[in-house]
């Protein structure tokens, strides 16, 4: 069982030295336009495959 009542005294200036390393850590880049491209390309190929599949599909079940 858990013994609550005997907890540890937080150290006030830890919560501080945390929060400005938070603060201060670099911001992730942004995507880049290659990245979008890529992305985009990649869906469209998608699109099309599928439309090829489904033309396959419905012309072999009107043969």
């Amino acid at each position: 069982m858990a013994d609550y009542q005997n907890t540890p005294v937080e150290d006030p200036s830890a919560s501080t030295q945390m929060f400005r390393a938070f603060v201060d850590e670099p911001q992730p880049k942004p995507a880049t336009a290659a990245n979008e491209g890529s992305r985009t390309g990649l869906i469209t190929l998608g699109v099309i495959i599928a439309l090829a599949v489904v033309i396959g599909v419905v012309y072999l079940a009107v043969k």
